[in-house]
């Protein structure tokens, strides 16, 4: 795509502006980014998880090395 063929940055605005209301951008943006600090939080618990059954399943049965 042609930069000549993309909208203008005010134009956009505009629209953007136009088609949501002050109320509902408020409403929307009220608690934040709860669904991007879910995926975090089940990713980190994925990640323990993973990093203790390796270590209980791999590392302790073979015992102390040395």
């Amino acid at each position: 795509m042609r930069s000549d063929e993309l909208p203008q940055s005010d134009e956009h605005s505009a629209a953007v502006l136009s088609s949501v209301s002050l109320d509902e951008a408020v409403k929307a943006l009220s608690k934040g980014p709860i669904g991007a600090l879910v995926v975090a939080s089940i990713a980190v618990g994925v990640l323990l998880i993973a990093w203790l059954a390796f270590y209980f399943l791999l590392f302790m049965p073979r015992g102390p090395v040395g």
